[in-house]
C-alpha cells in the first residue's frame, strides 16, 4: 500500500455546477480573446501564443532568468479580448507582456505569472500597455485599425489614447 502513487487528477470542467450566484468558479472562457505577436516592426494574430505553441515558441527551452538570453530577439505578446455593446463589437481589453527568444542558441525568457496576469488582464476588460515603446504602440494601433476599423472605433478611448 505504501508503494502505491496516488494518481493527480485535474479537471477543467466537472459535472457539479460551477456557479455560485453570478460568480464562475473553476471555469475560464477565453472564447472572446486572441493573441498577437509583436515583433518590432510587425504584428500578427497568433493563436498558439494562449497554449504557448506559437511558431516562434516552439522548439525553445524557456528560463525565468531575462539575464540568461541576453542577445535574443525581443517580442510582445499582446492579448486581446473582445466584446459587444450597443456599437457593436469592441477591443475590450489589451495587455502586452515581453518575452525574449534565442532561435540559435534555443533558449528563451517569458516571466509566466506576468503573462497568466496580463491575459487576466485583458479578460477582465483591462488595458495594460504603457511598458510598450512608442514603436511598438504605433505598430499595434496600426494592426488593430487595420484588422477591424468598427471594432477600433467602438473601443474605449482609453485605448486609444495609450496607444496614440
Amino acid at each position: 500500500m505504501a508503494n502505491q502513487k496516488k494518481n493527480a487528477q485535474f479537471n477543467i470542467i466537472s459535472n457539479k455546477s460551477t456557479t455560485h450566484g453570478t460568480y464562475y468558479t473553476g471555469t475560464l472562457n477565453i472564447s472572446n480573446l486572441s493573441s498577437i505577436l509583436l515583433t518590432g516592426e510587425q504584428a500578427k494574430i497568433d493563436l498558439g501564443l494562449i497554449h504557448a505553441k506559437s511558431a516562434v515558441e516552439r522548439g525553445i527551452k524557456f528560463t525565468p532568468h531575462q539575464d540568461e538570453v541576453p542577445d535574443g530577439e525581443d517580442y510582445w505578446v499582446v492579448w486581446v479580448a473582445v466584446d459587444r455593446n450597443e456599437s457593436g463589437p469592441f477591443y475590450a481589453g489589451v495587455a502586452a507582456c515581453p518575452m525574449r527568444i534565442n532561435k540559435e542558441k534555443r533558449i528563451g525568457w517569458k516571466n509566466l505569472p506576468f503573462h497568466v496576469n496580463r491575459m487576466d488582464d485583458a479578460l477582465k476588460r483591462r488595458i495594460r500597455v504603457d511598458e510598450l515603446g512608442k514603436q511598438e504602440k504605433a505598430v499595434l494601433r496600426d494592426f488593430l485599425v487595420n484588422h477591424n476599423e468598427e471594432m477600433w472605433k467602438n473601443s474605449p478611448d482609453e485605448l486609444k489614447e495609450k496607444l496614440s
